[in-house]
């Protein structure tokens, strides 16, 4: 039995509200203009929404009732429950329904929705208290820890708003050791520095790293809506357990259980694991350190006081920490010569957990490609099997781990001229991305592969990355210019190229368009329907493109 103590990852959704009581909550909880009612998981919550939501692109689905995809700020806005300057609102959970109503109203543009599976409906909360910081949460604190009362500031919103570090979206989950050998003096100056962690890394609700508070193999809670303040003070309530100093069963019990997206993974948000140790492990971390690395953890050991040279003897593997960490680069490991002495290293430490750059083993094909669209919007397409290819596209998008730390999609739509439909980073979920996709209307008109393949190198990959950019191009006939130089040009610049062709599409523009080799980045199909078909295989491909450049 693992005898360490472990902070697992936060919940993956943000906005997760929970309540003390069955009556519905009045403290209003912050929110940001792009949460949607699908984040909230209580009905007849309040929310608090910041001003100036009407100059974000919110996405708002109804009228009165709104679908649960919908900004929940920007449906209040359009309600009329909410003025410019943001403020609390009430959110009623409904059943999903047919027919969503698109409307203008208070500066919002509302979209029709032909069906979706959840509703919702907004009214102005009463009785709502005035102060709140971002400590304000529905669970009440000890008396002891609660904060001291503040004169009301003219702009909380402001506050609430800088929850959280935006430059270090992880899901973290520490590892600290509580075994005999650490003994109680310095198990507190543990926790002490692992606090001084969390305060640095700015841990919160409104963006910024997740962390929570349990024990190993014991689950405590999971944290699903803990500010900072109450991280803290959990991780002063944690106790020495006793026993060996078994790592390699905390990182193990660690990667099997806190990632998943029901303990509160997030999607597409790098994992870390920091594994903190006073001297030497007692059992061997070879397995272990395999699955983190299989399962995209990065694995970072932090070796406090470590063995002298007279300890040598008593240590079970002397390149434990070489086979515990992601790679062995130097960067996964960190050596701290005593707990008295943890202070002066947090700030590096930070820097390191929060280095995106750095993570190798967060770098997956799912997770770290930038895929464009190229889509044929000529008039031998037809508008049915327009939708076809759409259809066929949002199928090799939900294969992948859309976020705005993940990987990204964008479409470009041509006939004889080119419209950039929407780019790489104007949707950061997988959701929204998927549903500005099938909202693309179709175009009509001749076709010009080459001059859209030249536009969409220039307008949709502005920002190179080989090995990571990847264009599929869709197309259903022969080009009216040349197809081989812009392809080339496109293939240069580090693009990797698949060609779709369907029906009257000639294979020897499909090849002459394709990346190396030429056969694995070809497809062709007869008929639109056929294209479905190729989704497991490109998918496949993109991975293996990435895995071999990478």
């Amino acid at each position: 039995m693992s005898q360490l103590s472990v902070l697992l990852p936060l919940t993956g959704l943000l906005f997760l509200i929970s309540s003390t009581s069955g009556s519905e909550s009045s403290v209003p909880y912050p929110v940001t203009c792009v949460t949607r009612g699908a984040d909230l998981t209580e009905d007849g919550v309040v929310v608090l929404c910041p001003p100036d939501c009407t100059q974000w692109r919110v996405s708002v689905f109804g009228t009165g009732v709104y679908a649960s995809v919908s900004s929940v700020c920007g449906a209040a806005v359009h309600r009329g429950v909410l003025g410019p300057s943001g403020g609390p609102v009430r959110v009623h959970k409904l059943q999903g329904r047919h027919n969503y109503m698109s409307s203008y109203a208070h500066g919002i543009q509302s979209q029709a929705l032909t069906h979706w599976t959840a509703s919702f409906s907004l009214t102005k909360p009463v009785n709502v208290p005035l102060e709140l910081t971002s400590d304000t949460s529905t669970t009440a604190l000890p008396a002891a820890a609660q904060p001291a009362k503040k004169p009301l500031k003219k702009s909380p919103v402001k506050k609430v708003l800088t929850g959280g570090n935006k430059d270090c979206q992880m899901d973290i989950a520490m590892v600290i050791d509580s075994s005999n050998n650490i003994g109680q003096r310095r198990f507190n100056l543990q926790k002490n520095f692992v606090a001084k962690l969390a305060a640095m890394l700015r841990v919160g609700q409104i963006g910024g790293p997740h962390i929570g508070l349990g024990e190993s193999p014991r689950k405590e809670f999971l944290m699903t809506n803990y500010t900072k303040i109450k991280v803290l003070f959990a991780i002063k309530g944690a106790g020495v357990l006793g026993g060996d100093t078994n790592a390699g069963k905390a990182i193990m019990h660690t990667a099997e259980t806190f990632y998943t997206q029901e303990n509160g993974g997030r999607r597409g948000h790098p994992r870390v694991m920091m594994v903190l140790i006073d001297g030497w492990p007692s059992d061997d971390l070879d397995q272990a350190a395999m699955l983190a690395r299989e399962s995209g953890i990065n694995v970072f050991l932090v070796s406090v006081a470590k063995p002298a040279p007279e300890e040598l003897a008593m240590v079970r593997d002397k390149e434990f920490m070489k086979k515990a960490v992601c790679k062995d680069n130097g960067f996964f490991s960190y050596l701290i010569p005593s707990w008295f002495s943890t202070t002066k290293h947090v700030k590096p430490l930070t820097q390191r957990l929060c280095s995106l750059d750095g993570l190798l083993c967060s770098k997956t094909c799912y997770n770290s490609v930038n895929i464009g669209f190229l889509i044929d919007g000529s008039s031998s397409v037809g508008d049915g099997n327009f939708q076809l290819v759409l259809d066929f596209l949002a199928g090799i998008a939900r294969s992948f781990d859309i976020s705005d730390v993940g990987s990204r999609i964008g479409a470009v739509q041509f006939t004889y001229d080119q419209r950039l439909e929407f780019g790489l980073y104007d949707h950061s979920t997988k959701d929204n991305a998927i549903n500005a996709l099938r909202r693309i209307p179709y175009m009509s008109g001749g076709t010009a592969t080459g001059a859209a393949i030249s536009y969409t190198t220039q307008n949709l990959f502005r920002r190179t990355g080989p090995g990571r950019n990847f264009l599929i191009v869709v197309t259903d006939g022969q080009s009216y210019d040349d197809v081989m130089s812009p392809a080339v040009a496109a293939r240069k610049q580090g693009i990797t190229m698949y060609s779709v062709g369907v029906a009257w599409a000639p294979l020897e523009d499909l090849k002459a368009m394709a990346s190396e080799p030429k056969d694995s980045h070809t497809f062709f199909t007869r008929e639109f329907t056929g294209l479905a078909e190729f989704i497991p295989a490109l998918v496949r491909g993109i991975c293996r493109d990435f895995t071999e450049n990478n």
